[in-house]
């Protein structure tokens, strides 16, 4: 599956907003054929969780919408060091929660990810959008 997310950084507040807008594709995890998707927000400094979010559950669904927002605080010294973890995840009532893919923003991580990570940094103010594979 997919996860098209925005970042927009705004170096004046010290403030990243991570919109997660949409999935697509994703892989039903549910004997029924479906997933009940929702979206782990992790932001991370030096390896060390800080600060987590989610958003709504979406039941019985592959490629649900979810156009949610959340800031996180982030002094600009603190950027090469700051990883933001997107985890989707599907809910299950009886047994523990399945994880349905991860991506990791940061300085560090993968090609596609350093991209995103680098186009926020050059475009403040801007919410740059871009899918990433789970």
């Amino acid at each position: 599956g997919e996860l098209l997310l925005s970042l927009c950084y705004n170096p004046s507040a010290n403030s990243i907003v991570v919109n997660i807008i949409k999935a697509r594709n994703l892989k039903a995890m549910d004997i029924g054929g479906t997933s009940d998707p929702y979206v782990k927000v992790w932001l991370m400094y030096k390896d060390k969780r800080v600060e987590k979010k989610k958003t709504v559950v979406m039941k019985r669904c592959l490629n649900p919408v979810f156009n949610e927002s959340f800031a996180f605080d982030i002094p600009t010294e603190r950027l090469r060091e700051t990883t933001i973890v997107i985890t989707v995840m599907d809910k299950d009532r009886l047994s523990r929660n399945d994880v349905i893919g991860k991506i990791y923003l940061s300085w560090k991580s993968g090609p596609g990810e350093v991209k995103h990570w680098k186009d926020m940094i050059a475009r403040p103010r801007q919410a740059v959008a871009q899918w990433h594979q789970l």
